[in-house]
């Protein structure tokens, strides 16, 4: 992306000080291109542009300066600081109430995102608790078939399906199908994301091959509708990579996991996030298959990708530095695995909390460590901290 990069060097001394709805305008376009590309943190800081000339040429309450505080509250989100998303979001809403009235469509919005940030941060009944706010809101005003309800209804069973809810889960998706299917057609963008993500309940079963099918489905739509290279497209890839993973197909889940790496290169670029994710699975494949050397090579380049695009921070990297210290664990060398180990819990703590299930899983494996390596002491004092023993996770 070197002409945005190029473009976006000249924003403060050709644009900003004109104090425009122009300069609002053209910093937002240029942070949504690159929030699509994963750049988050530049995503940030045009729309903190953005805010600063809409709130001098139209006023701290105007709809267009909210949309772009909500904005800045998703560039946060994405980069895992969840915290901050919600300060803005928290924001956002208090403007929209006021100027919009609280059942307008941009205030709902704004309360189903603050409900899946609480869904991030593992607070699920809070979760809940804003999505139906934000459904009863959309229901009243949009009714039960306009697509921004049913996207509140996909969220819902999505949370449920984090929860392991899965028979209800299935039963808010199906709900969202149909009106999906009704309002936007079979071959919807929309409509395929359901699909998808039933499949996705029917993995987490482990009715691998009723999610094989679903998937296939899914796949089937969005190469007709999307294309072979869109991102979608490639996730549904991806996808049916990790089921032949599972179901212990290495061989063939390398194999899809190479397609699904081979396009996410080429639509995203090497260091999108969901190219970093596809190449971390292929990480985890190598471990699973006992290549310890080769899963920590392409646990580092997901790594250094992630450190790149997503921060030291974000769950996602963290994830990759826990994930590396499991590799150490497994392969005897106890001092690496502690440092890493250490290095992730850190990070998680700060990120998540100590009551997030990632931050206790890895407090777990560090206390099982340190009780196998004689180190009684740290062992007992993590121990106290701990709601739950945990397995390591890759």
């Amino acid at each position: 992306m070197p002409h945005i990069n190029a473009v976006m060097k000249h924003i403060p001394s050709q644009y900003l000080p004109l104090g425009t709805t122009k300069v609002g305008d053209e910093a937002c376009i240029l942070g949504n291109i690159f929030r699509r590309h994963g750049r988050y943190k530049q995503a940030g800081e045009l729309y903190e542009r953005a805010l600063t000339a809409r709130e001098k040429a139209l006023g701290v309450d105007h709809p267009d300066t909210l949309s772009t505080v909500r904005d800045m509250a998703s560039a946060f989100d994405k980069q895992g600081q969840y915290v901050k998303a919600l300060e803005w979001y928290e924001r956002a809403l208090v403007g929209e109430e006021k100027v919009l009235g609280v059942d307008h469509s941009d205030t709902l919005t704004t309360v189903d995102h603050m409900a899946s940030i609480f869904r991030s941060q593992g607070q699920d009944v809070k979760a809940l608790e804003w999505y139906q706010r934000a459904l009863a809101g959309r229901e009243k005003a949009l009714g039960v078939d306009h697509p921004d309800t049913l996207s509140t209804v996909h969220n819902m069973a999505s949370l449920f399906n984090k929860q392991g809810q899965y028979e209800k889960a299935l039963e808010w998706y199906e709900r969202a199908l149909a009106g999906e299917e009704k309002a936007l057609g079979v071959d919807h963008p929309d409509t395929l994301t359901t699909v998808h993500n039933m499949a996705a309940v029917f993995h987490s079963q482990g009715q691998y091959k009723k999610a094989l099918e679903w998937y296939k489905r899914a796949l089937v739509g969005e190469e007709k509708a999307l294309g072979v290279d869109h991102p979608d497209t490639l996730c549904t890839v991806h996808n049916m990579a990790v089921i032949f993973d599972n179901q212990g197909q290495y061989k063939k889940a390398l194999e899809w996991y190479k397609r699904a790496l081979a396009g996410k290169e080429k639509a995203l670029g090497v260091d999108h996030p969901d190219t970093l994710n596809t190449v971390h699975c292929m990480a985890v494949v190598f471990d699973k298959q006992g290549h310890y050397e080769k899963a920590l090579e392409w646990y580092k380049q997901a790594l250094a990708g992630k450190e790149k695009a997503l921060g030291v921070d974000h769950p996602d990297t963290l994830n990759t530095v826990h994930c590396m210290a499991v590799v150490f664990d497994k392969q005897g060398q106890d001092e690496t695995a502690l440092e890493w180990y250490e290095r992730a819990l850190a990070g998680m703590e700060k990120s998540l909390g100590i009551d997030h299930p990632l931050t206790q899983n890895t407090l777990r494996c560090l206390v099982n460590l340190y009780q196998r390596t004689g180190q009684t002491q740290q062992a007992q004092s993590l121990q106290a901290r701990s709601y739950a023993p945990m397995s390591p996770r890759i």
